[in-house]
């Protein structure tokens, strides 16, 4: 097997912390993004509510997909973190993440967790998708 490693300069360097924004299965095409936050490139989560942070994170997802020559249409799983129960953020984040899935329908799991990256991190969304042909 054969891994390419793809960090996009425009979101933080996850090099302090042993990781790497993509890796790509050359050999099978498979792209492994790592969960994207709302962080700007010191680290610092750049909103207060769970609204903006998703909009970010989502937006830090499609560079990362688009810098491992994929997009958002060959994601194959999405999973979602949310600081809390799932439930009372639903409302507020499903609209979001539609936007940047449109009609494509990939395997999707959310999962309420009690803590994220950071103290004010509210959400993480991670992918698994396909390379671009």
């Amino acid at each position: 097997m054969s891994i390419k490693i793809v960090n996009p300069t425009s979101l933080y360097d996850g090099t302090h912390f042993g990781m790497s924004h993509v890796t790509i299965d050359t050999d099978n095409g498979l792209v492994f993004v790592s969960g994207q936050v709302d962080w700007d490139t010191n680290y610092q989560v750049k909103h207060d509510n769970i609204e903006a942070q998703a909009e970010s994170a989502m937006q830090n997802l499609v560079t990362a997909l688009e810098a491992a020559s994929s997009s958002m249409a060959n994601i194959l799983h999405l999973r979602i973190y949310i600081r809390g129960e799932i439930g009372e953020h639903g409302e507020k984040v499903v609209p979001i993440i539609a936007q940047y899935i449109g009609q494509h329908r990939p395997a999707t799991t959310a999962i309420g967790v009690a803590s994220l990256a950071s103290p004010d991190t509210l959400i993480e969304i991670e992918a698994i998708a396909k390379v671009t042909k």
